[in-house]
């Protein structure tokens, strides 16, 4: 039975996870490419939105690079660069920790002002608080995990998750026997960061796929006028 579960959760999920979350982002943007935004409230308790705001997107940014770096690089890359497994998974754990601690401060700070600024709440959806909420539950098992870590420094847990992942891109049937073993905070932490997949499409979520570089080739100025030399043109 647990073999079966782990099967489905670690081998099949993630496909469906990875799946809703390129091809519902294709759709919405197909369909509602005016509700790909933020739908940023910064007018409203301002100053504790700047600092929520730049702590969290600050170090989600570091843990979203060392996620991909640390778990879709293949191992053989690592064992190649003479880079052992005991010194990625302290990179992960110090590195990684200082980063979650950062973002969970951010995220907490903007929850806080999301949930008991009656302002704020009025002009929020059931959508944006959900969604960070599950943001801010993702980092507390994230920062959970470190200690775990802490006790386990052989690298071990780190080659465990890597060939997990490495499996499913590579399309391994087998690749959920690599969760076997685990620790349940590691388990939780995996199935809510593909839950979260699934819904990013459905959130505003989706305005992390966007950025402003069409500004880099963008040609000439935009002209800007006051209304005075309108009223005098």
């Amino acid at each position: 039975m647990n073999a079966y579960i782990d099967h489905l959760v670690f081998g099949i999920y993630p496909y469906i996870a990875l799946s809703v979350l390129v091809i519902g982002s294709i759709i919405r943007f197909d369909r509602e490419p005016y509700s790909w935004r933020s739908g940023s409230s910064q007018l409203l308790r301002r100053k504790q939105l700047m600092w929520g705001s730049v702590l969290f997107h600050v170090g989600v940014l570091f843990v979203l690079f060392g996620h991909i770096v640390g778990l879709l690089v293949p191992i053989w890359v690592f064992d190649s660069l003479a880079v052992k497994h005991e010194w990625k998974q302290a990179l992960a754990v110090y590195g990684g920790g200082t980063a979650g601690l950062f973002s969970f401060i951010g995220a907490s700070l903007l929850l806080h002002r999301r949930l008991f600024d009656a302002r704020v709440r009025a002009h929020s959806t059931f959508a944006d608080t959900g969604i960070l909420t599950l943001l801010w539950l993702q980092l507390a098992l994230g920062l959970a995990t470190v200690p775990i870590s802490l006790g386990h420094m052989d690298g071990e847990q780190m080659v465990r998750f890597m060939a997990w992942a490495n499996g499913i891109f590579t399309f391994n049937p087998t690749a959920s026997l690599f969760m076997e073993g685990a620790h349940w905070i590691f388990r939780l932490h995996i199935f809510l960061g593909l839950t979260i997949f699934i819904l990013f499409p459905f959130t505003r979520l989706v305005h992390m796929l966007s950025a402003p570089v069409r500004y880099l080739w963008r040609g000439g100025y935009q002209i800007v006028r006051s209304r005075r030399s309108l009223s005098h043109g």
